[in-house]
Formats: structure tokens, C-alpha cells, sequence
């Protein structure tokens, strides 16, 4: 064993606005996996996470529900909770952002910033609402499209005709919040000073704490020029006053990644031998891994340690960044009843079949993740209670009629050499989060063993006298190989290895997993995992769609923007980068060995570009060739099983058929810009 680690987790900080949903879920079993391998192995590991409790979309929900933003984010921090602890997820602190800890360590990191020079400030025009005094974000605009005159369209894009814009353009806007006309209003902001720390991040994202592809990602943003990040807001807000500033509050994004430092204090001000200076002062030895989605790396990755260097605060040892969950290979969706809450899937499943699912699934990568229901039932029914609980249900009966005690010698070394070897392989497999190549080792155990048994049938050598010590032998062989399998998956089955472990009379540890026990008495064996019943799936989707009809929104939302709600706003520099061209597709085909994909070669008005598209299940390649189409065209190429990819062509819609590529207007030429 060696010398124990100290070792601090945080997984992304849930919004205080609503319900956890299973695509939450993908990051904190995750994360909670991990942690659990890490206190098996004798490390000192701490679990820390809060809710997000700040910004104007909480200060505006709790004004619908009639009631404090205190009270809103009160409510679902409770239901946050319980949803946590029934999947198991087990926390060493569970806290909230709105709290004295985050203030203080909010304001102070604010002011070393400020003494360092990091902070600037100037006057920027936004649009404001005469009647609810409050500044608008894009996402609370509404009015006609500039382009094809659609109504009722959002601040930032049309959904009808797919046009992007300010929200200056929009033809008789009004406020999503009020219904009042918006005015043009200035006001001065406080900006983090980001470029100052490109020679910083350029070093740090390149030494190890990424992973390649997530590093490579930054190094484009990088190389393109960073921008300074506005950090403040202006009242009403639901948030901190930033020191000094009456009026003027920190954006919620500044004081959610200071929630993890947060939350931690306020675990360290309750625990004996927990210091806070321990894990965050600059020259610390203990680690710190932050578990996020894609969606945020910009946050972790650049703004969050940039603030953490200027400040005097270590920086994380690792971020790990994981990707989406789809279900049935397309997006969650409420009208299919596929976009599912914690709750809803409790009312009906077992929480461990999704930790064992999610697990079989997972890798260090940033893959999106496919839950697939069919497969779901079958590889839960299969490999939890067909391969690994049927070990235990087919012996234990036959150590029970002999009196409960098991044999005192290994019957089979070899079989039980593989089990020993395992261990470090499965080992390692959990350090570097390759949760599938961990679960494909365990349940390629469980097939040996399976198979041993057969082999031996236990059963019909009962049948025959004289063969007493040969059944104790090859069913002590039996117990102690489950035993050890269930030793691995503690970490993913939290609950089922509770039950094992009261049937077998000890509690398992990691070490002790590849140990053969012998002359040692075990209980009576009682099932210890039901099957996967597709009527109680289907009874959780249908039960999904109608509790999702009743779901409020803010603001209010119909059709696909309701089922896929917009992204977190970006700034127009953001969105100029990206080189929109029309395109003409020269030729459509197949692409063999792929279920997905077409190969589309793209005519740019003189130059071709080759280009990879999962639109195979909505259309033929010879209703494509010759058609007009809009693709990206500054996106790095990206290499693919079937070759490279040199760009991205746009579609809508959620998948399946219902995939609609985008067709620019009789007229538009290859290679011209779209604006």
C-alpha cells in the first residue's frame, strides 16, 4: 500500500432552478465511482459540491413561485439532496453558493485581483426594461425576425428561418419578462483582464491537467486571442454586491467555481484535522480534480485558474471534462418522454441499474454517452443478476446444507490466479476513469467463473454420495470468487455490495478483495438484485412526458425551443469566428461499416472539401447530390474511424427522420459568406 493520498473532488455546481435530470446524473456517478475507488484504497478523499444559487433566472423563479429567491433556492437545495442520496451520490459536503464562505472568499479573491491590476472597468450599452428595471440578457428579448419577419422570436436567433442577430435588430421587441418595449441603457461593468494570462494558460492547459482533446480545443481559443471577461451585473440581481460597489453584482459564473472552495471551508470549520490552506494554498501537495461537462470548459479551464494564479490559490491538479448523455441516440427530449428526472426514474427503477449502465459506458474521453433503453434492460438483466448474483445464488445453497462454512483450500489456483491478476488491471482501470474497461474486466471474471461452475455443477455432484467435500470445495470456490467481484464494483453498487456484504459476513475492502477466504462461516443467502421489468421502463418514459406537460418555464417556451432550451449566451466576437459558406453538394454516398453517416463532398465555388454527416437515417445520397447547403467552414478537420472530416454541414431537428439539412434561398452561390 502506499502512502495514502490527500485528495479533494468537486463535480459542477447543479442550478437552483430546477430538478436534477439523468444527463446531470452521467457527471455525479461519475465522479461519485471515482471517489468511492478512492477511500476503498485507503485515500484521504473529500466529495464537495453546492448548488448554484445566484443570478437573475433564480431572482426571476422565485418571483413566478411567489416566494424569496432565499426560499427558492432553499426548496431545491432540499430536493437536490435527496435526489443525491437516493442515487446514492455520497457527498462529503453538500452546500450552497449563497452562503458567508463563498461571499468572503468571493470578495477576497475579487480584491487580490483588483491589488494585481486584473480588474478593469468601462461603460457598455445593453438593452434594459423600462417596467421591471432589469437589464436583459438575449435569451429575454423577443420580437420579429429582421430577416424572414417570423414573430415571436428570441434576442439572438430566429427558429424559424435559423438567422442570427442582435437583439438591436429585432423588428418591435419587447421584453420576455414584462412585455414592455426594451430601451437602449449604459452602464459601467467590471471586467477580469483574461489576455493578461495567455502566456499563463497556453503553459498550464499543456501540462497534463487536461485531457488532449479538451487541451487542444483551448489551445484554438488561445491562439485566436482571449477576451476580457465581464464579471459584474447590475441590480436587481440575485447574487453578491461586489465589494466597494453599491449596485453592482458579481455574475454568477465568478462565484459558482469559488463555491467548491466553499463548500470545502465550511466542511473544514466542522472537521477536525480537515485544513482549508492544506488544499488550496499555493504550494499544497494534495490534489484537486474537478469532474465537468464540455459545456463549461471555457469556465474551468481559463477563467478558473487564471483567477486562482492571480489570487495566490493552487490551481487544479486535473479537470476532467466528460460529455452528454443522449438517450435512444438522439437528444433527451420531453415530447418523447426520453428527457427524464431523478425522480421520475426513482419512482420506477432501481437507481443501481443506471450507476452499473452509466459505468459500462464511461471512459476518460469526452464521448457523449448513449442511454439506450433496450440495451439498458438487457445488459443490467444480463450481466448484474444473470452473470454476477447468479455466482451467488447457484452456490451459496450448497455451503448452507453443509452448515454454513466454507472449505479450507482453494480448489481451482489457476481460475483464482486470474482473480489476483485482475485486481491491478481493474485497479488502474478506475484510477484513469476507464469505467467500461473496468466493468468488461470484472464481468470477463464473472464469465470464467460461470463457466466454472457449469463445469463443475455443484448440483449434480450433490446427487451422488462420497462427494460431499468436493461440493463445499467448488462452491467455496464459487462464494469467494463473487466476493471479489463485488469487492470491485463497490464503487459502482454501493447499495447491492451492502446486501452481499451481510450475506457474507464482513465488509470488503479492496484489499482484501483478491484474498481467498477459508474456514469462515457465511449467512443465508437472500436475492439480492430483482431483473429490469420493461413494463416499469415504459411505465417511467410515459410517466416522464406527462410530468413534463405540467413543467413551468422561464421565460415561457413551446416546441423545440421547450424540449432543448437555449444556450448560455455568447458574445458577437465569439460567433464572428465561425465561417459560414453556402455549399453545393457535389456528391453524396455511403459510408461503409457506418450506421450513421453519409461521405458528402462539398463544391465551395472552387475548392472541395470532404465532409462527414449523421444524417443517413433522414436522407439518400441521390436526394442530396446537387442540392444547396450551409456548413461551417474554419472547423479543424477532425480524423475519423472512415477518414478525415474538413467541416461541419447544419441541420435541425431531434434525430432519427426528423433530421432537416438547411437549404440557403434560390440564388445563393458556393462559397459565398453567410451573414
Amino acid at each position: 500500500m502506499t502512502q495514502p493520498r490527500k485528495i479533494l473532488v468537486t463535480s459542477a455546481l447543479p442550478y437552483a432552478n430546477g430538478s436534477i435530470h439523468l444527463g446531470h446524473l452521467v457527471e455525479y456517478i461519475q465522479t461519485d465511482i471515482w471517489v468511492r475507488f478512492q477511500k476503498m484504497r485507503g485515500h484521504q478523499c473529500t466529495y464537495v459540491c453546492a448548488d448554484d444559487a445566484h443570478g437573475t433566472a433564480i431572482m426571476l423563479k422565485a418571483e413566478q413561485n411567489g416566494i424569496s429567491s432565499e426560499e427558492q433556492i432553499a426548496n431545491v437545495k432540499a430536493e437536490h439532496e435527496k435526489d443525491f442520496a437516493d442515487f446514492g451520490i455520497g457527498f462529503d459536503n453538500f452546500y450552497s453558493t449563497h452562503s458567508e464562505e463563498n461571499r468572503e472568499l468571493s470578495g477576497l479573491i475579487y480584491e487580490r485581483l483588483k491589488a494585481n491590476g486584473h480588474i478593469a472597468t468601462r461603460s457598455i450599452t445593453q438593452a434594459y426594461d423600462p417596467e421591471k428595471n432589469l437589464f436583459l440578457a438575449d435569451r429575454y428579448i423577443k420580437g420579429t425576425c429582421p430577416k424572414c419577419k417570423a414573430p415571436d422570436q428570441y434576442g439572438d436567433n430566429c427558429e424559424a428561418c435559423g438567422a442570427t442577430y442582435s437583439p438591436t435588430e429585432l423588428i418591435n421587441p419587447i421584453s420576455a419578462i414584462s412585455g414592455a418595449t426594451p430601451i437602449e441603457k449604459e452602464s459601467e461593468h467590471f471586467f477580469f483582464k483574461l489576455p493578461e494570462f495567455e502566456s499563463f494558460l497556453k503553459e498550464w492547459t499543456r501540462a497534463g491537467h487536461l485531457q488532449e482533446e479538451v487541451a487542444n480545443k483551448l489551445a484554438e481559443w488561445l491562439d485566436s486571442g482571449l477576451q476580457e471577461w465581464d464579471i459584474s451585473r447590475d441590480a436587481p440581481y440575485f447574487g453578491f454586491e461586489i465589494p466597494g460597489e453599491p449596485g453592482k453584482y458579481f455574475y454568477v459564473w465568478l462565484d459558482a467555481p469559488i463555491g467548491y472552495m466553499a463548500s470545502f471551508k465550511n466542511l473544514c470549520d466542522r472537521t477536525d484535522g480537515l485544513n482549508f490552506d492544506d488544499y488550496w494554498a499555493k504550494d499544497s501537495t494534495a490534489e484537486l480534480y474537478h469532474f465537468i461537462g464540455k459545456d463549461i470548459v471555457n469556465f474551468h479551464a481559463l477563467f478558473w485558474p487564471a483567477m486562482l494564479h492571480s489570487a495566490d490559490f493552487r490551481t487544479p491538479t486535473k479537470v476532467n471534462v466528460h460529455g452528454f448523455l443522449t438517450v435512444n441516440n438522439s437528444k433527451m427530449s420531453k415530447s418523447r418522454g426520453t428527457f427524464i428526472n431523478a425522480r421520475s426514474y426513482l419512482d420506477h427503477l432501481n437507481p443501481e441499474y443506471l450507476r452499473y449502465y452509466f459505468a459500462s459506458k464511461l471512459t476518460a474521453r469526452v464521448d457523449d454517452i448513449d442511454l439506450n433503453l433496450e440495451d439498458f434492460i438487457q445488459k443490467v438483466n444480463s450481466d448484474l443478476v444473470g452473470k454476477l448474483v447468479n455466482i451467488a445464488s447457484r452456490t451459496a445453497k450448497f455451503i448452507q446444507k453443509s452448515g454454513g462454512n466454507l472449505s479450507s483450500n482453494i480448489d481451482n489456483e489457476p481460475l483464482w490466479q486470474q482473480f489476483i491478476d485482475g485486481e491491478k488491471t481493474i485497479a488502474d482501470a478506475f484510477e484513469q476513469r476507464e469505467f467500461s474497461k473496468a466493468v468488461r474486466e470484472i464481468m470477463a471474471l464473472a464469465d470464467a467463473a460461470n463457466e466454472y461452475i457449469a463445469e463443475q455443477a455443484p448440483w449434480a455432484l450433490a446427487k451422488e454420495d462420497g462427494n460431499e467435500d468436493k461440493v463445499v470445495a467448488v462452491c467455496t470456490q464459487g462464494i469467494n470468487m463473487f466476493r471479489a467481484l463485488i469487492a470491485f464494483l463497490k464503487p459502482v453498487v454501493p447499495t447491492l455490495t451492502e446486501r452481499a456484504e451481510a450475506f457474507l459476513g464482513e465488509t470488503l475492502t479492496w484489499e482484501s478483495a483478491p484474498q481467498f477466504r477459508t474456514n469462515s462461516t457465511i449467512n443465508k443467502f437472500k436475492p439480492l438484485l430483482t431483473r429490469i421489468e420493461k413494463e416499469k421502463v415504459d411505465a417511467m418514459v410515459d410517466a416522464s412526458k406527462e410530468a413534463l406537460k405540467t413543467m413551468e418555464t422561464q421565460p415561457k417556451a413551446t416546441g423545440p425551443l421547450a424540449e432543448e432550451p437555449l444556450a448560455d449566451e455568447i458574445q458577437f466576437d465569439d460567433f464572428a469566428k465561425v465561417d459560414l459558406r453556402v455549399a453545393l453538394i457535389a456528391k453524396a454516398e455511403h459510408v461503409e461499416g457506418a450506421n450513421k453517416l453519409l461521405r458528402l463532398t462539398l463544391d465551395l465555388g472552387g475548392e472541395t472539401r470532404n465532409v462527414f454527416s449523421g444524417i443517413k437515417s433522414a436522407y439518400q445520397p441521390e436526394d442530396l447530390e446537387g442540392k444547396l447547403t450551409v456548413m461551417v467552414a474554419n472547423l479543424a478537420p477532425r480524423k475519423m474511424k472512415f477518414g478525415v472530416s474538413e467541416g461541419m454541414v447544419l441541420a435541425a431537428g431531434p434525430g432519427g427522420k426528423e433530421i432537416y439539412l438547411l437549404e440557403p434561398h434560390e440564388g445563393a452561390k458556393p462559397g459565398q459568406r453567410v451573414m
